[in-house]
């Protein structure tokens, strides 16, 4: 608690030996309060006391009815506490105090001041726990609205990847798919570059057609994306492995709605000799979406399988 928000009553009273010590005169006391900014509403009463019988009332009582008035008017007198406070804890000129009372004001200032210090650091301390902890929850419930949006993209993607099994235009399908899979590798924060025509000098046509580049641990891998009927052999891979060949120091990866034959396979496996090269199947992808698993994670393990293993097509379930 800010303990210029309520005087506690520990200071209360060190307040009420304090101030009157500090001051010659009951009038002293009263300009003590008034140059702190006490309203003069509030003095009123006690100012028209000491007008017509001084003697009815001492500088203690005045300044202890003062400022229980001033603690019990909560927020609306912060500011005349805070600067009350200050005053008192920055005092120095004794001299103005009555000689005898000088010793004691300056042990009941030092008093004060190593109240406030000490709970001054307990409320920095709490502060700064709250100011962690209020940290912690923002931090929370942004991670939170990250997943929840991922978990909503997610959805929206295995809805598209579901009605592609559905379409029987392939052009179409095939464009979709392509789509589909680019918005999968982003939302698992896999930077991707979509699908591009390489081409030559002007009028000589396209070169290559890549269906998107994807980066993955510094790596950049050139995706190629099929969705055939039959088995994907020799002459489907080898299109997309001379692609690889063709750009130094990339790597390849194959996704194909059908499964791969033997030689396919053995070529891909003779080829790691020169890049890195992964299948996989759109099957896998299935299952990555209905589980909500890391894209990231099941191609690491892919690439592990084909670098370590040398097994381009390597089985993964996460």
């Amino acid at each position: 608690m800010d303990i210029t928000y309520h005087y506690p009553p520990d200071l209360l009273q060190l307040l009420v030996a304090a101030i009157p010590r500090l001051c010659k005169t009951k009038r002293d006391v009263l300009r003590f309060f008034r140059g702190a900014g006490t309203k003069r509403l509030m003095l009123a009463d006690i100012e028209a006391q000491l007008a017509s019988n001084p003697d009815s009332i001492n500088k203690f009582a005045i300044a202890g009815s003062i400022l229980e008035r001033l603690n019990e008017a909560g927020e609306k007198a912060i500011r005349e506490r805070r600067e009350l406070l200050k005053r008192v804890v920055q005092f120095e000129d004794y001299s103005t105090c009555w000689e005898d009372d000088r010793l004691e004001a300056q042990g009941l200032v030092s008093q004060i001041q190593r109240v406030v210090n000490v709970r001054d650091s307990f409320t920095r301390m709490n502060q700064e726990r709250e100011a962690e902890a209020r940290k912690h929850r923002e931090a929370k419930s942004i991670e939170a609205a990250e997943l929840r949006q991922k978990s909503e993209t997610l959805a929206e993607i295995r809805k598209d990847f579901n009605s592609l099994f559905t379409m029987h235009d392939a052009q179409k399908r095939g464009l979709l798919l392509e789509k589909v899979l680019n918005r999968l590798f982003s939302a698992n924060g896999i930077l991707v570059s979509e699908s591009f025509s390489r081409v030559s000098e002007p009028g000589q046509g396209t070169i290559e057609q890549i269906d998107g580049v994807i980066k993955l641990e510094g790596h950049l891998y050139f995706v190629e994306m099929k969705w055939l009927k039959e088995p994907v052999g020799v002459g489907d891979v080898s299109q997309h492995l001379v692609r690889v060949f063709n750009h130094s120091a990339s790597r390849g990866i194959f996704i194909s709605y059908s499964e791969y034959t033997a030689p396919a396979i053995a070529m891909c496996k003779e080829s790691l000799s020169k890049a890195v090269v992964v299948l996989c199947t759109l099957q896998e992808f299935v299952h990555l979406l209905e589980k909500e698993a890391s894209i990231e994670d099941f191609l690491k393990a892919k690439i592990n399988g084909s670098m370590i293993d040398k097994q381009p097509f390597t089985k993964v379930l996460l």
